[in-house]
């Protein structure tokens, strides 16, 4: 009769087991040895990270020291107290390890954390390296352990997960209490929903050892086991050659869930599943025996899931759900994107580069899925929906923490990290989304203002109780207060500028037409040339002859965040389009909830995210001087090359004129994450930067470039041309003239005078060959 769940080793050499109770877990993790080894493998790991010693150094170093950890050994307890397989008692764990992830505590939050019941997770916590995720989970009913460790895989989309953990006597090294990021004790040590025994005939035939009447079973119905009805699984039917525009049914679902709020949790499977259905529709033409292949069950019966699609299928009949729309849109899209790869793979270029393009679809470019370990934190607790718009809202706040500090730019000019971000998305979206990641971020900031505010307010009461004549006390020094009022007057916003003694000001405007209350009285749209000077860091300021009055000149150092709908934003910048705010400020957008459509759900910000955040603003408040990011420059270089490469093809100068201080602002984000993560360059960097210029340069287009293109036609009589640039090469024949070129031209609005210079271009750029005078065959 099997007393205990699982066996604890005093280290992976020992060869006698103990019965690992609750009590004697918590022992473990708790004890001085366990947090020594793992603060010592954890200095080792950021001597790496430093260059003091070799990733070959730390492997080695790592692998001694676990030696001389305890182990645990979930899969099973052991009949004679040795770790042997052909003694194993099975316990319904499995170990599931998830390695080589830099952030595990984000990939917990972001992957695992709404999951739980779903995934039958008893304990999770990072493994000793640092760099990964250990989840012990319980088995569903009928599956061994190798099933158990591939149904996993699936449900986490994990491909490249290590099959050798299906060991029954397989060892898991213990951990600090500060590493355990979940742990059910009452599954994890309990065993009273079933006893484990061994199958001896199994066994000898198979090396294999059965649960029979396990946690996993049904109670009194011996040897048989049955799916437990804790743990829903979703059981998908093979859709191999079944594809709608060549994209496979399940991609498109798991889609679908990602953009609604995650797989279904217990109480909301029939209303989630029958919504599913009810969009599928519209790529299946409506075909039930289709949907019942391609649904997936998450429990339900044959019967059950045929009355559910017949139900969908009877509705009235609309156009395509937006929803499912932008999903195959987006999909469709990464596949052209990942053929291009491939074909300039082919011909010899590097794989991550590719223009800059700011795509005619209806949504913005998709975020990468490798990101740096900074931003995987901060969107962490954000749903999936809005994570792009957060990915982007953060950076001004970040840069705040910066101090002078400056980076060159290819043209050897010192730029600061002056970033401003409007977020533009329809009514009731969901902008408020951006708010709590900057609270906690500007948190260290708050603190110290509290602190000064405290002291400004002191004086003002000590100055107003002494007459007009008495001599009062100047006004005190050092009062650097960097978080303003959105609707802060003019005279007061230099006088924080002034007092802030070279740091940044910060303020975060629910609507972007506060900006207006820093107009002053004086000359119409001086709020438009405060937003230019931010990010010039040009002077500003105002000269009176008053004696109380404020009369200051000071450089404009001024981050801030503002969000507005998208009828509101394009009516505020109108009178501006041509005269330089657009293009200095970082745009994102929210896509439009479907009607009906569930609420998003948050993660907590709780102390893990302050403590880890808190690293990266130490980080960068601690910086200082001139900081020359040599992969951020090199990557600004390949991205100018391509956005005038494209810009060349397109003869699009809308795209062009804006392409250049996008770049300027995904370089200074790329210098941010680089101060940030302690001045080391992650591969995450370069992806996230490249979506996050084509990202800015959808915005921009989708929203203001066909006004901004009819506004620098205004002096011209040319056509109004279609929103977003095409390529003119394209459109033109392998061996083409002179005047073909010229006619194209014209076709799109433009005239005959710029023929030569761009051909000279396309020449120059080994686009073309010239054949004769006047004929020419593409490259």
């Amino acid at each position: 009769m099997k007393k205990y769940r699982f066996d604890m080793f005093s280290s992976v050499r020992s060869s006698l087991a103990e019965h690992c109770i609750r009590e004697l877990f918590w022992k473990t993790a708790d004890s001085k040895q366990v947090g020594d080894i793992h603060a010592s493998i954890e200095d080792m790991r950021e001597k790496c990270y430093r260059g003091e010693v070799s990733k070959e150094d730390l492997a080695t170093y790592r692998a001694e020291q676990k030696k001389q950890l305890p182990v645990f050994t979930f899969h099973a307890t052991f009949k004679n107290g040795r770790r042997r397989n052909a003694e194993a008692i099975p316990s319904g764990l499995s170990m599931y390890d998830i390695d080589h992830i830099p952030d595990p505590v984000g990939y917990y939050e972001m992957f695992v954390k709404g999951r739980i019941e779903e995934l039958g997770i008893v304990l999770a916590h990072k493994t000793p390296s640092g760099e990964g995720l250990r989840l012990v989970f319980t088995i569903p009913g009928g599956k061994d352990l190798a099933e158990a460790q591939r149904w996993m895989s699936e449900q986490l989309g994990d491909a490249n997960y290590d099959q050798s953990v299906k060991d029954l006597a397989r060892c898991s090294f213990a951990v600090p209490r500060d590493y355990i990021l979940y742990i059910d004790e009452e599954k994890l040590f309990s065993i009273d929903n079933g006893q484990l025994t061994i199958n001896n005939e199994e066994s000898k035939e198979n090396n294999q050892l059965s649960i029979v009447n396990s946690p996993l079973s049904i109670k009194g119905q011996k040897g048989k086991v049955l799916p437990n009805p804790g743990v829903e699984t979703p059981s998908y039917t093979s859709d191999l050659g079944m594809k709608f525009k060549g994209l496979s049914y399940s991609d498109i679902i798991a889609e679908w869930f990602r953009q609604t709020g995650g797989e279904p949790v217990e109480g909301e499977r029939n209303d989630r599943l029958h919504r599913l259905a009810a969009h599928l529709r519209y790529i299946t033409d409506n075909n039930e025996a289709l949907l019942l292949q391609v649904m997936p069950r998450y429990g339900l019966s044959e019967e059950e899931m045929k009355g559910l699609i017949h139900s969908a299928c009877l509705a009235k009949w609309y156009s395509m759900p937006k929803v499912l729309k932008g999903i195959v849109d987006r999909l469709t899209m990464s596949n052209e994107e990942l053929s291009m790869k491939h074909e300039e793979s082919k011909r010899g270029e590097d794989n991550d580069s590719s223009f800059i393009i700011p795509h005619s679809s209806l949504n913005p470019p998709e975020m990468p899925k490798r990101l740096p370990a900074l931003i995987r934190l901060l969107i962490s607790r954000t749903p999936a929906i809005y994570q792009p718009a957060v990915a982007h809202a953060v950076f001004p706040s970040l840069a705040c923490h910066l101090f002078q500090v400056s980076f060159p730019y290819i043209d050897n000019v010192l730029h600061e990290a002056t970033l401003m971000c409007v977020l533009m998305a329809p009514t009731g979206a969901g902008k408020s989304c951006i708010v709590e990641p900057i609270n906690h971020i500007l948190a260290p900031i708050r603190e110290r203002d509290r602190e000064n505010l405290e002291r400004e307010r002191t004086w003002k009461r000590e100055v107003s109780l002494k007459g007009a004549n008495k001599d009062k006390r100047a006004r005190p020094e050092g009062l650097i207060i960097q978080e303003i009022d959105a609707d802060m007057t003019q005279p007061a916003f230099l006088t924080r500028m002034k007092e802030a003694e070279g740091h940044f000001l910060y303020t975060m405007m629910n609507e972007i037409e506060l900006f207006d209350a820093l107009k002053g009285s004086g000359k119409r749209g001086q709020q438009f040339q405060i937003m230019c000077l931010a990010f010039d860091l040009g002077l500003y300021g105002q000269t009176r002859v008053g004696t109380i009055s404020v009369t200051e000149r000071v450089p404009v150092r001024f981050n801030w965040n503002a969000s507005t709908t998208l009828q509101k934003g394009r009516q505020y910048f109108a009178r501006v389009l041509t005269d330089g705010p657009i293009s200095r400020i970082n745009f994102c957008t929210l896509p439009e909830r479907e009607i009906g459509a569930d609420i998003p759900v948050y993660g907590t910000y709780d102390e893990r995210f302050d403590r880890e955040l808190r690293v990266y603003l130490d980080n960068l408040a601690n910086a200082r001087g001139v900081i020359a990011c040599h992969e951020a420059i090199r990557l600004a270089k390949k991205l100018c090359v391509e956005c005038a490469d494209y810009a060349c093809l397109s003869q699009d100068r809308v795209y062009e004129n804006l392409s250049f201080r996008a770049i300027v602002i995904a370089y200074l984000k790329a210098c941010v994450l680089y101060v940030a993560n302690g001045c080391r360059w992650e591969r995450g960097i370069e992806s996230f930067i490249r979506w996050s210029l084509r990202y800015d340069l959808w915005c921009k287009m989708t929203f203001f470039g066909d006004d901004i293109r009819r506004e620098m036609e205004k002096d011209t009589d040319v056509a109004t041309r279609k929103r977003g640039p095409n390529s003119l090469l394209a459109l033109l024949p392998d061996e083409f003239s002179y005047q073909d070129a010229v006619r194209i031209r014209q076709s799109k609005g433009l005239d005959e005078k710029g023929t030569k210079g761009m051909l000279y271009q396309w020449v120059h750029r080994k686009y073309l060959t010239v054949l004769t005078d006047d004929r020419y065959k593409k490259a």
